[in-house]
């Protein structure tokens, strides 16, 4: 028997077995137009207009050269997407068809065979529509029109007595960063961005399942199954858990039903340098008459999470603690990965994430100005032990708080609930993206010359939104054990005392404040949700900005149009002249310009965790980007490493040793962050100058304990460690080890002087090929910052070697050509 035809047998025989079963419209041939045109051309869905537009060669990419401003005339436009596809007299006699669209962005009606079915009005939405009436055996039309996003936008702002800030984004329920952002272009798509599906049924299927976990210890684990199921048809019915089956009595419409289940001797989902994110399958099946008729697969994992806010004589303390133990949050933030997010693939999510995973993380905020990320991005966190800060999707603008809004709001809050709750990643809600300082702190009030009454009405607006809608809704639609909800992030703005000493801070004093990177050391919050400074791409990311050959100049207009804040370069300007010799070459400009960004970053982070148990989380400014870009990223848009990943992932290490330098005093600080109890340990400080010679050396008591945990400090005076060397002639190579066995289980390098101001020899750099894939590289004196250059993945970079030392890199695929640099070759 032919494949084709064995195919076609054995669907039509699941078709006739089947009570439930869908069909993906997304494979079918689809097509798209401008509404005033009649031509149409091919489409993709789940896609976006700019996407079929490139794919139709009638606009250039976006993303290179200055495209940007060729394609604005996109967003004005409305677009129609339409395809056709058969069904089968078999299919039709199913008594119940939905037509289920994942996502549609974002205004639109939507018509099936000529006849107006449904409107929408939020990216965010599953939209199910009852559709048997409409079908008809045989072809089927399907079309759905979208309406401008920016011309229904500003509709909607005119009804507003006053001016609204980012207006009109804000009265559309959409990713805001399509509007643009200081770090991502202005890209306003519409279209069919997720799948369409049809679903077939009869009797009855699951509406929605969720996992609440009623009580866990060491010897069982009990849950609770809620189960929403519609039923076409009353009558007995039974639902299995992994094959424990019981009777259930089912009404016509919508039925609650709930199932104790029971796991003994559970393993811990835990996060990521705690132990295995474990994790389990729970397969749940709905039958009547013995005869499947519907089921679902989650996976879950066993954990809890609190948030913990104590008041104590500093404030109120913020902090997760995770099965039962207090955890220090080492994270980031994430943006969307793509400025056309049906672009980003499976492969790009496990990527991310498991480079967060490898750098040390354990927790990762979605920022609120992007998307509810796919459910492969929360896949991914969970198997690989990643909590999940979850903002909704609003930030930094007033949002509207009439009826129709309220309940848009509700409905998107439901249908994410239902959606990530069951995930065991998923550790908070969070309301908005710098909403409540954007009222308190920005100005607008005064820019757009509010009345009182208006200044009044915006802040009634925002009490509806997130202090009654969104927490109300949490309630209704989410397990007990998912309901942890914070307003907003910040919960203070930077500006103020509170903002260090209680809840969840976003510190710009340094680069909105053009403060210096020192004063980290001074505003430490009890947790750091967001902090950052800029940093160019790699090379590669930075070519990838052009269409034809590349010209790598500062001055090139392409380049400059790919900071997209607007003070940017000047920025980072001024913060290299303070700390290092600024280069004229482009090359060197970039790594210097990334070494900057990893320096700040550096300062904070140390500054966080040496300030533990009151700092308890650091979740910097952000892992990725949406497009090539100059930005706060640390991981760019081509998926290379900055130089401040390679810093991260050394500074979010489980032990490490931080130094502090102040008021004459060298304080060393061993962290550790684990379960893992170290005893009679030595802290052995070696003076080294950078050609190589020794100095001298210092030690600490040999009785010290590093407890699971905890923190210890050693404070030396200044004077006692260097003597009379000069600053910017030495380094110190500190180590912490188990005296035993000579184990090192902390080490790290501190220089005294900032970078411009270091007196380094010349190296010579050697690198010795040992396979296709991996070399050891060398140097006779101090190599800092060493930086090999090379499309490919190294696995260290940006690091300092030491003299007469050498280190093994593998790469992740071959290179014919390595090149090498180092901070010396910028200062020369």
């Amino acid at each position: 028997m032919k494949k084709s035809i064995l195919f076609t047998f054995l669907f039509i025989q699941i078709l006739a077995n089947a009570q439930f079963y869908e069909r993906n419209l997304s494979s079918e041939k689809w097509s798209f137009k401008n509404a005033k045109e009649n031509k149409w051309l091919t489409a993709s869905v789940p896609g976006t207009v700019h996407i079929d537009l490139m794919k139709n060669n009638i606009i250039p990419d976006p993303f290179k050269d200055e495209n940007e401003k060729k394609v604005q005339w996109i967003e004005n436009e409305d677009w129609d997407y339409q395809t056709t596809f058969s069904i089968s007299q078999k299919e039709l006699n199913n008594k119940n068809i939905d037509l289920v669209f994942l996502g549609l962005d974002t205004f639109s009606e939507i018509y099936l065979n000529g006849k107006f079915i449904q409107t929408t009005d939020n990216m965010f939405r599953k939209w199910t529509i009852p559709v048997k009436d409409f079908l008809q055996a045989g072809e089927n039309n399907l079309q759905v029109r979208f309406k401008s996003s920016v011309n229904v936008g500003k509709e909607l702002a005119e009804k507003v007595p006053f001016t609204m800030p980012e207006s009109p984004r804000s009265f559309v329920r959409k990713a805001q960063y399509h509007f643009g952002w200081d770090w991502g272009p202005r890209l306003v798509t519409a279209g069919i961005w997720k799948d369409v599906k049809l679903n077939f049924w009869n009797n009855a299927k699951f509406q929605n399942i969720a996992i609440e976990q009623e009580n866990l210890n060491s010897k069982k684990a009990e849950l609770k199954i809620y189960t929403e199921i519609v039923a076409d048809e009353s009558g007995k019915y039974s639902i299995s858990i992994n094959g424990k089956s019981q009777n259930i009595s089912l009404k016509s419409g919508l039925n609650l039903i709930s199932i104790p289940y029971q796991i003994n001797n559970p393993k811990l989902w835990q996060p990521n340098g705690w132990g295995n994110p474990n994790l389990y399958d729970l397969k749940i099946t709905l039958q009547k008459n013995k005869r499947n008729i519907d089921e679902k697969s989650e996976k879950i994992g066993l954990r809890t999470v609190e948030l913990i806010q104590k008041k104590d004589e500093q404030g109120k303390s913020f902090y997760f603690k995770v099965n039962g133990k207090p955890m220090y949050a080492k994270g980031t933030n994430w943006i969307p990965g793509d400025s056309f997010s049906p672009r980003m693939t499976k492969e790009k999510y496990q990527n991310l994430i498991k480079d967060c995973k490898e750098a040390n993380m354990n927790m990762i905020r979605v920022w609120g100005g992007g998307i509810y990320e796919d459910n492969e991005f929360y896949k991914a966190c969970d198997e690989n032990g990643i909590l999940v800060w979850q903002d909704f999707m609003f930030a930094g603008s007033f949002y509207p708080a009439d009826e129709k809004f309220q309940k848009n709001v509700e409905l998107e809050v439901k249908d994410q609930i239902e959606r990530i709750q069951n995930h065991p990643s998923l550790a908070l809600w969070c309301g908005n993206n710098e909403i409540d300082e954007a009222i308190v702190n920005w100005g607008y009030q005064k820019q757009f010359k509010y009345s009182k009454e208006d200044s009044l009405q915006v802040w009634k607006d925002y009490k509806t939104i997130f202090h009654e809608i969104i927490p109300k809704a949490i309630k209704k639609y989410a397990t007990t054990d998912k309901q942890i909800y914070w307003e907003s992030s910040p919960s203070i703005g930077w500006g103020h005392k509170e903002s260090l000493t209680e809840g969840d801070s976003h510190y710009w004093g340094v680069w909105w404040g053009e403060q210096p990177f020192e004063i980290y050391n001074e505003k430490v919050p009890r947790f750091a949700s967001e902090y950052g400074f800029q940093g160019m791409p790699t090379l590669e990311a930075t070519k990838s900005m052009f269409s034809g050959n590349p010209e790598l100049d500062l001055q090139n207009g392409i380049i400059k149009a790919h900071e997209k804040h607007s003070r940017g370069w000047e920025i980072i300007e001024n913060y290299m002249k303070r700390d290092c010799i600024v280069p004229k070459d482009f090359v060197k400009y970039n790594y210097v310009s990334q070494l900057l960004q990893a320096r700040g970053m550096q300062i904070a982070i140390e500054a966080h965790r040496r300030a533990k148990p009151y700092n308890m989380g650091t979740l910097y400014w952000q892992l990725n980007d949406c497009w090539p870009v100059v930005s706060w990223s640390s991981i760019d848009y081509l998926g290379s490493w900055k130089a401040l990943y390679y810093k991260v992932k050394r500074s979010f290490e489980n032990q490490v040793i931080f130094t502090e330098e102040k008021d004459d005093v060298l304080a060393f600080y061993a962290i550790n962050d684990n379960s893992e109890k170290f005893q009679d340990l030595s802290l052995d400080i070696d003076i080294i100058k950078f050609n190589g010679e020794k100095h001298g050396s210092a030690g600490t008591a040999d009785s010290e304990t590093l407890e699971p945990n905890s923190i210890l400090k050693f404070p030396f005076s200044l004077e006692e460690i260097i003597g009379d060397a000069e600053k910017n002639e030495i380094f110190l190579h500190v180590t912490l080890k188990d005296k035993k066995d000579e184990k090192i289980i902390a080490e790290t390098n501190y220089f005294f002087a900032k970078p411009k101001d270091l007196k380094l020899p010349k190296p010579n750099i050697q690198i010795k090929k040992i396979s296709s894939t991996e070399i050891e590289i060398s140097t006779d004196v101090l190599a800092k910052d060493v930086y090999l250059i090379g499309n490919t993945h190294f696995s260290d970079n940006f690091f300092n070697l030491l003299p007469g030392a050498s280190r093994r890199i593998k790469l992740s695929k071959p290179l014919e050509k390595i090149e090498v640099i180092s901070l010396w070759d910028t200062m020369n």
